[in-house]
């Protein structure tokens, strides 16, 4: 398992990478996805993530103080909204409908309540 997780955060660490370069690729959802997957793989590489100048340019503020650029915070919305809006499109089923509109609503109900914009 532990290689599993090892193989997703090097995956999603690289989309990571690939958003600072790309406009139209979101940075933040990814790198918080390294994070989740390198602290389940192994302290190992945990530690040696967080002590990057990527996770300190973009994460260190959400995760130790729930702040975030404007840019980011946008970013990391219209990502999800994509994700939640495109389920919502191809879902034909009512409850699982009216769960994607429940989580939308919880997620902008967090960010504009808890996550600051710095």
């Amino acid at each position: 398992m532990k290689i599993i997780y090892i193989s997703l955060g090097t995956l999603f660490l690289a989309l990571g990478v690939l958003g600072i370069i790309l406009p139209i690729l979101p940075t933040v959802p990814f790198l918080l996805l390294t994070t989740y997957f390198y602290s389940k793989s192994s302290n190992k590489f945990y530690t040696w993530f967080i002590k990057t100048k990527i996770y300190k340019n973009y994460l260190e503020d959400f995760v130790e103080s729930r702040t975030m650029t404007r840019k980011n915070k946008w970013q990391l919305m219209i990502f999800v909204d994509s994700i939640l809006l495109l389920s919502f499109i191809l879902v034909d089923f009512l409850p699982a409908k009216i769960l994607i509109i429940l989580l939308f609503l919880i997620k902008h109900y967090y960010f504009y309540k808890y996550v600051q914009v710095v």
